[in-house]
């Protein structure tokens, strides 16, 4: 596949992470709290399932990795606000299968295999140790969203959980500017911004 096409692929994914971020923010903004309306998890399931592809793509696993274990949980929200009964059926399965459909007819074709996923030459074991990292502390900001909302019965976005998009957001983009990955370095710089604001509207309802 052309390179400039899995880019493509790439921005796609995170102008929509941008975009459910930012109606996040005005929302939030004009009611002066922090709130989560629904479009915030569709948006996030769409994006994940298009950067998971990017990452695919590009045989890196940090990337997959990272939208692998938030896939489930932008669902699990949807159905805490029930929203996700709103999609057709066959949409929902094809959803819930596409992480494994990707594994499968990757392995199948040989498009990649273990050595490549975690030895690729473009991506050095400490970049490779540092983006994993990044993605599993900015997968922990779900994780702690995920059992925060469930122990309240209800989809909603506390401190902890933009503190630790702040940290994961930072270091994904240290991982983006040494792997000179411009779709992360983006994604997270305007991230950056929107983070820190939820973080100052969450204290002044303190």
């Amino acid at each position: 596949m052309n390179e400039w096409v899995i880019y493509a692929i790439g921005f796609v994914a995170q102008i929509l992470f941008s975009a459910r971020s930012i109606m996040q923010w005005i929302v939030s903004e004009k009611n002066k709290r922090v709130l989560t309306p629904v479009l915030f998890w569709q948006l996030s399931l769409i994006a994940s399932f298009a950067l998971f592809l990017y990452g695919y793509l590009r045989n890196d696993f940090a990337i997959m990795l990272g939208q692998i274990l938030t896939y489930f949980i932008y669902i699990r929200n949807m159905q805490l606000q029930d929203s996700w009964r709103s999609f057709p059926k066959a949409l929902r399965w094809f959803l819930y299968l596409f992480p494994l459909i990707i594994l499968i007819i990757g392995y199948n074709n040989q498009v990649y295999d273990r050595e490549l996923l975690f030895q690729n030459e473009n991506i050095p074991n400490w970049l490779l140790a540092l983006g994993i990292v990044a993605q599993v502390v900015f997968t922990l900001r779900f994780i702690y969203q995920w059992f925060y909302s469930e122990k309240r019965k209800e989809s909603s976005l506390p401190m902890g959980f933009w503190a630790l998009s702040l940290l994961g957001s930072l270091l994904i983009l240290t991982y983006a500017i040494i792997r000179k990955d411009p779709v992360l370095f983006l994604g997270h710089l305007l991230g950056i911004v929107l983070y820190s604001r939820n973080i100052i509207i969450l204290k002044t309802q303190e």
